[in-house]
């Protein structure tokens, strides 16, 4: 697609920013309480084809009540006289409130909910609107912004509310119906129905694990967290983002496949505030047309392994650097967006079966992937004084902390990650920026950066830090 035609396509979060009125594995609560809903999908269809083809009613009263409004607001202090901002922006602060209006769905009875991690991100009040028209303060379990995705939940006392079960099987076709539920615009819940018009969507950017099912169902600002529904009543998906000109809806629509909200549902359920993913250990790139001639292929699909991680899951399976991914668990696999995709639905300590592609052989790899090393000495801390990077929360680098942020897992050095205010911000320094030295001193740990700024050498400090892809060297003055 030439830059003129992209630049003319808007990506829209479907969240309508607004004011709200215009770590077990095992399915089971906290509670050790089965996870029904979870396990057993509603796979029966409509009574009879000629029932499906007059209306959709019996889906949508099936689908209908499982599907919330989710309004998030808070409080952010600002400043409003235009005369005071003429100086600077100098004034009296007032606060005033910020609304944000998604959907989302009941996938447990006892009041658990999936939504988008942008529909509640920042939000200091949530409110789930039932489709009875009941209110719940709701709370959240667990918020995942690296899939986009986020659970929460509301007190029932007991009652059992309608559910939407999670589909339990990848059999979405090009070309299937589905319905989009949600409340666009605030105006209340609504229904549209379309088909599926593309499966594993990569290049859409809006998460890490960009995969998403494309439709043609009109979904808009407010569809955000709402379900994708299939012909059996289940949900294949939750509806997340829009391409558009004008951000309403223009019949192409994007939503996370059900595999991924099953990952992160069965998280919340384990206990653990995020997501333990697992690790393949290797780097992967996608094929240019250049390089699948080169490899002798007629096209450029799969996932090349650029490099393989020494003691990793991938070099203990066998793989090497130069080998094909062709596919994984029998799916086939575009590129490496379809490969981490495929990598994320799995948990740590489960296999996942590669079919790898050397020359004109091909053969199958048994990985058994793991959480990357690094998470259970993580060392975050924040840096004061007088010192050029008062004010940064840095966090030294390991596979794990850099997996976390979707960075390459072989990265090494500080990184910054938060910045309150203080000097280094002041002076111009970014969260992701990693520092490399200190007065000529190779920075590895974050101890070791922490001991560098509090010796200043020849009247001052000479950093030097890597942002994205430029290396930086900067003098700091006592």
């Amino acid at each position: 697609m030439c830059p003129s035609r992209l630049a003319l396509l808007l990506l829209a979060l479907l969240a309508a920013c607004s004011d709200p009125s215009a770590r077990s594995d095992a399915q089971t609560s906290r509670l050790g309480a089965p996870a029904p809903e979870l396990a057993t999908p509603n796979r029966a269809p409509p009574p009879d084809f000629a029932t499906m083809k007059m209306s959709f009613a019996p889906i949508v009263k099936r689908a209908a009540p499982a599907v919330v409004n989710v309004y998030s607001t808070r409080v952010v202090r600002q400043q409003i006289d235009p005369f005071w901002q003429l100086f600077g922006g100098m004034g009296v602060p007032q606060s005033r409130v910020e609304g944000s209006l998604g959907s989302g769905v009941i996938v447990r009875s006892d009041g658990l909910i999936v939504t988008n991690n942008h529909v509640i991100e920042g939000g200091q009040q949530l409110i789930v609107v039932l489709a009875d028209r009941r209110e719940f303060p709701a709370k959240v379990v667990l918020a995942d912004p690296r899939s986009d995705l986020a659970v929460l939940k509301i007190e029932v006392k007991g009652e059992r509310l309608p559910v939407l079960p999670i589909a339990d099987r990848e059999d979405v076709q090009v070309g299937d119906l589905v319905l989009a539920i949600g409340d666009p615009f605030g105006v209340g819940q609504t229904v549209t129905n379309g088909i599926v018009s593309a499966l594993a969507r990569t290049d859409v950017g809006a998460s890490d694990f960009s995969f998403f099912i494309q439709t043609d169902a009109s979904i808009n600002p407010g569809n955000s967290g709402g379900p994708l529904v299939d012909m059996n009543g289940n949900l294949i998906g939750i509806n997340t983002l829009i391409y558009s000109r004008t951000g309403s809806s223009t019949g192409i629509g994007f939503a996370i496949p059900a595999a991924m909200v099953r990952r992160v549902v069965e998280s919340a359920l384990g206990g653990g505030r995020s997501v333990r993913r697992p690790w393949l250990g290797a780097r992967t790139q996608g094929l240019t047309p250049e390089m699948a001639r080169s490899l002798g292929l007629d096209r450029p699909i799969g996932a090349l392994i650029a490099e393989v991680y020494a003691g990793g899951p991938a070099a203990r399976a066998g793989l090497r650097q130069g080998d094909l991914i062709v596919a994984a668990d029998g799916q086939p696999v575009q590129d490496e967006g379809v490969l981490n995709y495929r990598v994320a639905t799995h948990k740590p300590g489960e296999t996942i079966a590669l079919s790898v592609k050397v020359g004109k052989a091909e053969r199958t790899v048994e990985v058994r992937l793991e959480t990357p090393p690094g998470a259970a000495s993580r060392d975050d801390r924040v840096l004061d004084g007088h010192e050029p990077l008062a004010g940064a929360t840095v966090v030294t680098l390991s596979p794990a902390v850099a997996d976390d942020y979707g960075l390459d897992p072989a990265l090494s050095g500080v990184m910054i990650i938060k910045l309150s205010e203080g000097f280094a911000a002041s002076q111009g320094f970014q969260p992701g920026d990693i520092i490399r030295q200190v007065n000529g001193h190779v920075i590895t740990s974050a101890a070791g950066l922490a001991a560098a700024l509090a010796n200043p050498q020849g009247g001052g400090w000479r950093i030097t830090i890597d942002r994205k892809g430029q290396r930086i060297t900067v003098d700091f003055e006592l």
